[in-house]
């Protein structure tokens, strides 16, 4: 994986580490490698990335879903900039303040970026801990979880450093999805995704994808999106979300109007 790849020193670049974080919720490793590797190629430091329009991160971000992510990516880029200096900060309270990254990411940024011993959560260490320490228990919570990895993590650390203990529970849990029922299902936490084909997240998806390419009217995404009869409330939502604007009958992708 590109992001686990150390840099002329021996250390890990924490932006790397806060991209492929934010690109792993909820999407496949399988999907985010080769959108990681565009991304880092076109936007290589905190900087570009907080100085390149919202329009050009989306359209590095197609294909992977949640496109509120790569807005949050691009603000915290911004935040990181104006309050500290470009230097992405390995304080718990500061990283999760950054948008979209929560109590877990950020751990997993200080752990991954930093070899930080912190104890977190996410699928893969999830499913390794209720395999064998729960294997006969359903609805079990992270609460009751944590502690064991942290007493796991405290164990471990004495002669493997956390960075390579957490790479080695993230490929185990892969494992275990794969050999066994996936275990995170007896979690309290597991949800099912809903069906993609026909649904909002599809239309949202299309509409972000189609203005990636030119400015369009309401009339021409309706020609041209999956299950129209969302598209008043899909571009309701993504103008919200600042992911696009109107500017009279036509709709542009991100801010690329207010760039002109």
């Amino acid at each position: 994986m590109p992001w686990r790849e150390s840099q002329a020193d021996g250390t890990y670049d924490p932006y790397k580490i806060l991209v492929s974080e934010l690109m792993l919720q909820q999407t496949q490793v399988a999907r985010v490698i080769p959108k990681f590797e565009l991304f880092i190629k076109a936007l290589p430091s905190v900087e570009a990335l907080a100085n390149a329009p919202l329009s050009d991160v989306l359209k590095l971000w197609s294909g992977l879903g949640y496109n509120r992510r790569a807005r949050f990516l691009h603000e915290s880029a911004k935040t990181i900039c104006s309050e500290y200096d470009g230097i992405i900060p390995n304080d718990q309270e500061k990283l999760e303040a950054l948008h979209g990254v929560g109590k877990n990411t950020a751990a997993a940024v200080r752990a991954y970026a930093f070899n930080e011993a912190v104890a977190f959560i996410e699928t893969n260490i999830r499913s390794v801990f209720l395999h064998h320490l729960f294997s006969d228990r359903v609805d079990v919570t992270d609460a009751q979880l944590l502690p064991k990895v942290e007493e796991a993590l405290s164990a471990k650390t004495n002669s493997l450093d956390p960075r390579q203990w957490y790479w080695a529970l993230m490929d185990y849990g892969v494992y275990l999805k794969d050999a066994h029922s996936n275990p995170s299902r007896r979690s309290k936490h597991h949800t099912t995704q809903s069906k993609f084909k026909g649904s909002r997240r599809e239309v949202r998806g299309a509409v972000l994808k189609l203005l990636s390419s030119h400015p369009q009217s309401r009339e021409e995404l309706a020609g041209s999106v999956p299950t129209p009869d969302y598209l008043d409330t899909v571009l309701e939502s993504l103008a919200n979300e600042g992911l696009i604007t109107q500017v009279g009958d036509m709709y542009y992708l991100g801010d690329a109007i207010l760039k002109r």
